[in-house]
C-alpha cells in the first residue's frame, strides 16, 4: 500500500509545488506518511463499526430477486425461485402471484422457470456468509435450537445484510486507496465520509441490502484499484487478475461494462506508442494484443455464472431478461431529466455529486494520462443510463445507478477540495469551511433519506420540491425522533407501516 518513505526534507517541497498547481505524480503524497494511511483507515474502520446498527436485514422488491439466486440454490438446491416470491413483500409479490400464492403464467419463461432478470453477482458475493450462516444454523438446530433453516430466518438475513455493509467499506477503502495516491489525506478523509453518507449510498449500505447498488461500488473499486496499480508495467499474470476482477463487476451489474472504456482509452495510446516505436521500450503490439485477447477470453469464462443461469432461466446465455436493447432511448436520451429532474435526478437529490463531478474534470486538466480515462468512463456510463428507458430508477433514492461510481465520485470531490483550499490561507481553514459545508449536504441527505424513506415524498416518480423543502425544516425534525426510536427498538412494526404507506402510494400511482 505504501511504497517507502521519503526525507522529511521533501516534504515542503512537495506542498510547494502542490500550492503551485504542478501536478502530483502518484505516491508523492502517500509516500511521505508511512503511518498516516493506516491511521486514516483505521478511524473510516471506527465510523464503520459504529454505522452497524443502521443495517436493516430485510429483503424486498428487486432485493427479492438478486437474494433468490443465493437462497434457491443454497436451499432448494436448484433455481426454482417459487418460495422466494411468495415470502416476498406485498408489492413485489402481488404482480407475480395469483389469488392462491402461485406464480402467475405470464412470469413462467420457456423453460417453465420463474422471471428472474436480476444479476448473480450479489449472490456469488453473498455465498461465503451465507454458507458460514447455514452451518451455523445446522449446527444450532442439532443442539436443540428452534430456527428454521430456510434462508429466510434472522441469521441469514442478518448474514447477508452484515456482508452488504461489509462490501460497501471495502469499497470505500479501495476508494481511499485510489484517492491518496493523488490528493492530501485530510481531503480524501472529508471526501470519503461526505460520499459515503451525502449520496445514496447509504440507503443499499444499510436500510435496502439485498439489492446490487453496494456491490457494484466495491467491483467497481477493486477494478479501479488494480486497474491503476498495474497500468505502468501490467505483467500478464496481472492481466488475468484484471481480469477476473471484471467478469466479477459485470456479473454483479451489467451497465459497468462503461466503466472498461479506461481500458479502451489506454489501449488506444498503447497501440499508438507501440506502433511509433516498435522496438522501444513500449510493449510490442503482438504482446499488447496477446495480452487483450487473453483478458477478453477470461473475462468471457469468468462470465459462465451469468450465460449458465440466463441459458436455464430464458433457454439463452445472452438474454438479460431486461428491457430488450431496441427500445432504449439511443436517439433521444434523458441527459438533462438524469442529473436535474425531481424524478431522483441525480444533482437535485443528491448535489454533493454535482461537486465530485467537477473534481473529475479538474483531475482530468491535472492528471491527463489516468484522468482521462477516468471521465471517459465516467462519461460512458453517464450516457448509458441516459438512454436506458427507466432511466430514473422507478424506486429509488436519488439516482441509484450511479452509486457505481462511488470511487469516482470519491476521487473527484477529494480532488475539488484539495484545489479549493489554496484559495484559504492555512489548512486549517480550508478544512474548517469544508468540514462546515460538507456537514450541512450530510445532514441534508440524512433528512432527505428519511422522508423518502417513510413517504413523506413518494418513492416513486416525480416529488414537488415546495413540499420537500418543507418537509426538511418542519416535519423531519418533528418525526425523526421517534422513528428513530422506532427502528432501533420496534424495526419490524416500524416496516410493516413503511411498507403499507409504500402500497398506498403505489396503488395511487397507478390508479386511472
Amino acid at each position: 500500500m505504501i511504497a517507502g518513505t521519503a526525507p522529511l526534507a521533501n516534504v515542503q517541497d512537495i506542498y510547494t509545488r502542490s500550492a503551485a498547481n504542478s501536478p502530483l505524480r502518484p505516491n508523492d503524497l502517500s509516500t511521505l506518511r508511512p503511518g498516516s494511511a493506516r491511521k486514516l483507515e483505521r478511524l473510516l474502520f471506527l465510523l464503520f463499526l459504529f454505522s452497524l446498527p443502521l443495517i436493516n436485514p430485510w429483503v424486498r422488491g428487486d432485493g427479492v430477486g438478486y437474494y433468490a439466486f443465493a437462497r434457491a440454490p443454497l436451499i432448494e438446491h436448484s433455481l426454482n425461485f417459487e418460495r422466494d416470491y411468495q415470502a416476498a413483500n406485498t408489492s413485489f409479490r402481488e404482480v407475480r402471484l395469483d389469488e392462491n400464492g402461485l406464480p402467475r403464467s405470464v412470469f413462467r419463461t420457456r423453460t417453465g422457470h420463474l422471471d428472474n432478470h436480476f444479476t448473480i453477482g450479489p449472490a456469488m458475493l453473498w455465498t461465503p456468509f451465507l454458507l458460514l450462516a447455514h452451518a451455523a444454523v445446522l449446527l444450532a438446530r442439532a443442539v436443540g435450537a428452534h430456527v428454521a433453516a430456510d434462508g429466510f430466518s434472522a441469521p441469514y438475513r442478518i448474514a447477508m445484510a452484515l456482508a452488504t455493509a461489509l462490501y460497501g467499506f471495502l469499497g470505500l477503502l479501495l476508494s481511499v486507496r485510489l484517492a491518496r495516491k493523488y490528493v492530501d489525506d485530510r481531503w480524501v478523509f472529508l471526501a470519503t465520509v461526505s460520499i459515503w453518507w451525502a449520496t445514496s449510498l447509504p440507503v443499499y449500505m444499510y436500510f435496502n441490502p439485498s439489492w446490487s447498488h453496494v456491490h457494484s461500488a466495491f467491483a467497481v473499486a477493486l477494478f479501479l484499484w488494480y486497474w491503476h496499480e498495474t497500468r505502468e508495467q501490467r505483467t500478464t499474470y496481472q492481466w488475468c487478475i484484471l481480469a477476473a476482477i471484471t467478469g466479477l463487476m459485470l456479473n454483479v451489474y451489467y451497465a459497468n461494462s462503461m466503466i472498461l472504456l479506461v481500458i479502451v482509452v489506454e489501449a488506444f495510446r498503447q497501440y499508438l506508442a507501440a506502433a511509433r516505436n516498435p522496438t522501444g521500450a513500449d510493449p510490442t503490439l503482438r504482446k499488447l494484443l496477446t495480452n487483450h485477447l487473453l483478458f477478453g477470453l477470461i473475462v468471457l469464462i469468468c462470465l459462465l455464472p451469468t450465460f449458465i443461469t440466463r441459458a436455464i432461466i430464458y433457454g439463452n446465455a445472452f438474454e438479460s431478461g431486461y428491457v430488450p436493447i431496441s427500445h432504449w432511448l439511443w436517439n433521444s436520451p434523458f441527459l438533462l431529466a438524469v442529473l436535474f429532474s425531481s424524478n431522483h435526478g441525480l444533482f437535485t437529490w443528491t448535489p454533493i455529486a454535482l461537486f465530485a463531478v467537477a473534481g473529475l474534470f479538474l483531475f482530468w486538466l491535472r492528471e491527463p494520462r489516468v484522468g482521462a480515462p477516468i471521465l471517459i468512463a465516467a462519461l460512458g456510463f453517464y450516457i448509458f443510463i441516459a438512454c436506458y428507458p427507466d432511466w430514473a430508477g422507478i424506486s429509488s433514492y436519488g439516482n441509484r445507478f450511479f452509486i457505481s461510481l462511488t470511487p469516482l465520485f470519491v476521487l473527484g470531490l477529494s480532488v475539488l477540495l484539495d484545489r479549493l483550499s489554496k484559495s484559504f490561507s492555512s489548512p486549517r481553514a480550508a478544512s474548517a469551511v469544508a468540514s462546515f459545508f460538507l456537514a450541512f449536504l450530510i445532514l441534508w441527505n440524512m433528512a432527505f433519506i428519511f422522508q423518502w424513506g417513510t413517504h413523506l415524498v413518494p418513492a416513486r416518480g416525480p416529488i414537488s420540491w415546495g413540499e420537500m423543502i418543507h418537509n426538511q425544516f418542519f416535519v423531519v425534525p418533528r418525526e425523526i425522533s421517534a422513528k428513530a426510536e422506532n427502528y432501533f427498538l420496534n424495526r419490524a412494526n416500524l416496516m410493516r407501516q413503511i411498507e403499507e404507506r409504500d402500497l398506498e402510494q403505489l396503488q395511487k400511482s397507478t390508479t386511472p
